[in-house]
């Protein structure tokens, strides 16, 4: 019995072996399972916009890095105040920079 067990490990072992070695090619030739293409939101266009860090762009909106972090990864939303805000840096980069000097 403990024959049949060790076998059937080894075929699982071989056969994730094998799968593994087929993906190693498919990756050498470029063949590529999925592409992922993201576009930047706007908030992350408004602060590329004025070439600040998150830090100093978050320091400008008064709000906190983390709540800036959330909004670019899309986990929340600005609130409609903050939208506004967000809408003026994406037009007038430089009025937000005005405000950290």
């Amino acid at each position: 019995m403990a024959s049949r067990i060790r076998a059937k490990r080894v075929s699982a072992g071989e056969t994730l072996g094998l799968k593994l070695l087929q993906s190693v090619r498919e990756m050498k030739a470029g063949r590529v399972a999925r592409v992922t293409n993201l576009e930047p939101n706007d908030v992350v266009q408004a602060r590329q916009r004025t070439g600040l860090s998150q830090a100093e762009f978050a320091e400008a909106l008064s709000i906190s890095k983390r709540t800036l972090q959330e909004w670019e990864q899309g986990r929340r939303q600005p609130s409609g105040a903050a939208q506004t805000l967000i809408r003026i840096a994406k037009r007038h980069p430089e009025v937000v920079r005005e405000v950290l000097a």
